[in-house]
C-alpha cells in the first residue's frame, strides 16, 4: 500500500512511520509513505498556499492551484491514486470503510488547514472525504495518521499473529473482555470457563460477553 501525503506538517508522521506497526509494516515493504510539503508547490515568494476567503470571515482558505500542481506530481508515479480529504463533512470512518480502502493500491491524503480547501478542489479533485469523528481538530495530518494505521494493520504481513484482527467492530460488535496473568488479583479471579482448556466453551463465553458489551456500551451497533 502506497500512502502520499499533502500537508504543511510534514515532520508530524514521523510519530508513525518511526514508531509502531506502521514502521515495522514500512520496514517489510508493505507500507511506504511519502509527505509532500504543499508550501513547496506555492507559486510566491512567499510560499503562501492560502488566501482570505470571498464572501469575507474568519480564517484562510487553502488555494486551488498549489493542491492540483502538487497532486499531478503525485499522479506522475502513481496515476490510480485514489485522492482522499480528511474532512467533517466526510463520511464517517468504519470498520467497512476500512476494509474497502484497505483493497486499494495507492491513497493520496489531502491534509486540510485553517478553514479548510476551495471547494473547487473538492468537486474536481477529490475521491473521496473522510471524516474520523463528530468534532473538529486542527488539521487533516492526526486523521490521516489514524486512517493510515487502521489500513495498515489489515493488510497482510502486517500483524505477526493474524488472530489479532479479531478486534472490536470486526464482526460489528465490541470485543470480548481479556485477561492474563496472574490469575487473581486483588481477589478478582479469571472466569473459569478461560481456564478449562476446552475452546468450544470458551468462545460461546466470548461470543455472549462480546454481545453483552455491545449492549451495555454501544446498543447502537447492535440496531445495525
Amino acid at each position: 500500500m502506497n500512502f502520499n501525503i499533502i500537508t504543511l506538517f510534514p515532520d508530524m508522521f514521523s510519530a508513525i512511520s518511526g514508531e509502531g506497526v506502521i514502521a515495522r509494516a514500512m520496514k517489510k515493504s508493505i507500507v511506504s509513505i511519502k509527505t509532500w510539503q504543499l508550501r513547496e508547490f506555492s507559486n510566491n515568494q512567499y510560499k503562501n498556499i492560502d488566501d482570505k476567503p470571498y464572501g469575507g470571515g474568519a480564517g484562510m482558505v487553502m488555494q486551488v492551484k498549489p493542491i492540483r500542481d502538487c497532486l499531478s506530481a503525485i499522479k506522475k508515479d502513481s496515476p490510480e491514486t485514489t485522492v482522499v480529504y480528511l474532512s467533517p463533512q466526510g463520511k464517517k470512518l468504519d470498520q467497512a470503510l476500512v476494509e474497502e480502502l484497505s483493497s486499494l493500491s495507492s491513497i493520496t491524503f489531502l491534509c486540510g488547514r485553517y478553514e479548510g480547501v476551495d471547494e473547487r478542489v473538492i468537486e474536481s479533485d477529490v475521491d473521496m472525504e473522510i471524516s474520523i469523528g463528530d468534532y473538529v481538530i486542527s488539521g487533516g495530518e492526526l486523521a490521516a495518521m489514524v486512517v493510515i494505521d487502521a489500513i495498515g494493520r489489515r493488510l497482510p504481513g502486517v500483524l505477526g499473529n493474524e488472530s489479532s484482527l479479531q478486534d472490536s467492530f470486526s464482526n460489528t460488535l465490541l470485543d470480548h473482555p481479556h485477561y492474563t496473568r496472574p490469575e487473581v488479583v486483588d481477589g478478582q479471579s479469571v472466569p473459569e470457563v478461560l481456564l478449562s482448556g476446552h475452546q468450544a466453551k470458551i468462545d460461546a463465553w466470548r461470543a455472549q460477553k462480546s454481545i453483552e458489551k455491545t449492549k451495555l456500551k454501544r446498543p447502537d451497533l447492535l440496531d445495525n
